[in-house]
């Protein structure tokens, strides 16, 4: 009897899953069923046309790229109005000049398309570009220094390489060699270093915002700069501290791993900016401005680092948190200086905000526990810590600003 009842009890459930499911689907469907009819009635009656009062219709442009070379003036352009777009005229330099459109015709709304002007331009002038659309709307851009950038020449790879890990590699190595001095530290010096972390995460917090938003900015509004990035930025902090605390509150090997990949993702990110920098003529990376960036992050490695002391790890552990945290800058310059678009690098930027965001929730959780778990230890190592830190990515990004 009871094998009986324990069959009759597992398939009476069967019939009630069904009908929750068909429930389910139910309620999914009819509000959509009814937005597809609201939105087929509102097509199809037009009762908007009663305010159209023959206006043309507002058009917006975007110039994501230029670029000069051998064959002229080069431009990429995204759509960003209601209405589709036509790119009728091209003025530079107040002289109207032939062009060609790849794809020809018109664009629709965030479409993209590639524009070339076969114009003389001169090496280190300023040119001054207008678009004209068939609606007679204009759009101005001035290439303010005209520059002929080298690209997918073996050379120039090479060099941004060596840039790269100037800017990335070396400096995270450098300051990964304070590990052994950090060893020796008491409690006080510790809690200076973890310290010194949690300033630098910080201020590279800000740093990687105000990027991400200028980034936004200079894309197509349609893309709505600003909220994608506190978007993407807030999702990848909440999705990286849940996948973080699956086992438990990450410490040593596991926090300095974070923290390597929050800082490879600012890396990478200030690699993007190096790049772009250099493919418009905006700056030209002398032997001083790269020693700049070398010093602006000896603090990234101390960062790396300072999770480890308890337990010291391989060498060739030291190697990968060096290469996660500073080799993503040399494809951040190769990507910045070619055909990256400004809402792309916001998307990636907006992400290393989020993975530097949770890294410093995670740290700064791990230095305010102190040796006993729930003790809060704010004294004057740690303030001088943050101080220092602070001060010092401050001064220093005083020199590398580009």
């Amino acid at each position: 009897m009871s094998n009986i009842e324990t069959a009759d009890d597992n398939s009476e459930p069967q019939p009630t899953n069904n009908v929750n499911f068909f429930r389910l689907v139910l309620y999914i469907t009819v509000p959509l069923i009814l937005l597809a009819v609201a939105a087929v009635w509102l097509i199809n009656s037009d009762p908007l046309k009663l305010f159209d009062s023959g206006a043309p219709p507002v058009e917006k442009l975007t110039i994501e790229r230029v670029f000069l070379d051998e064959t002229g003036i080069n431009l990429k352009i995204r759509a960003g109005g209601d209405e589709a777009m036509t790119i009728a005229q091209i003025q530079v330099d107040d002289a109207y000049w032939a062009f060609t459109q790849t794809p020809e015709g018109t664009l629709s709304r965030i479409s993209s398309a590639w524009i070339n002007i076969p114009y003389p331009w001169v090496q280190g002038e300023v040119h001054a570009l207008r678009l004209v659309t068939n609606t007679g709307v204009t759009f101005d851009h001035v290439i303010e220094v005209a520059i002929d950038v080298p690209t997918g020449q073996v050379s120039s790879l090479r060099v941004q390489a060596l840039i790269g890990a100037f800017v990335g590699i070396l400096p995270v190595a450098i300051g990964m060699m304070f590990f052994p001095l950090m060893r020796t530290m008491q409690r006080q010096g510790m809690r200076f270093f973890l310290a010194l972390t949690v300033g630098m995460l910080a201020f590279l917090l800000i740093d990687t915002m105000e990027a991400a938003l200028e980034f936004g900015r200079a894309a197509s509004p349609a893309f709505q700069g600003a909220g994608m990035v506190v978007l993407v930025a807030g999702m990848t902090c909440l999705g990286l501290i849940a996948m973080g605390r699956r086992q438990g509150v990450p410490s040593g090997l596991a926090l300095a791993t974070y923290v390597a990949l929050g800082i490879g993702l600012h890396d990478f990110g200030e690699g993007l900016a190096i790049g772009t920098a250099l493919a418009t003529g905006a700056a030209g990376l002398g032997a001083f401005l790269v020693i700049g960036f070398t010093v602006h992050n000896l603090t990234e490695g101390i960062a790396i680092a300072a999770p480890l002391v308890k337990k010291k790890p391989p060498t060739i552990v030291f190697v990968g948190l060096v290469l996660l945290a500073g080799a993503p800058a040399i494809p951040g310059i190769w990507l910045g200086s070619y055909a990256i678009a400004p809402q792309w690098a916001a998307f990636a930027m907006a992400i290393a905000a989020g993975a530097i965001l949770q890294v410093l929730f995670e740290v700064g959780s791990y230095a305010m526990r102190g040796e006993k778990g729930g003790q809060i230890t704010l004294d004057r190592y740690a303030l001088s810590g943050i101080a220092f830190s602070v001060i010092f990515m401050y001064l220093t990004a005083m020199v590398i600003k580009i």
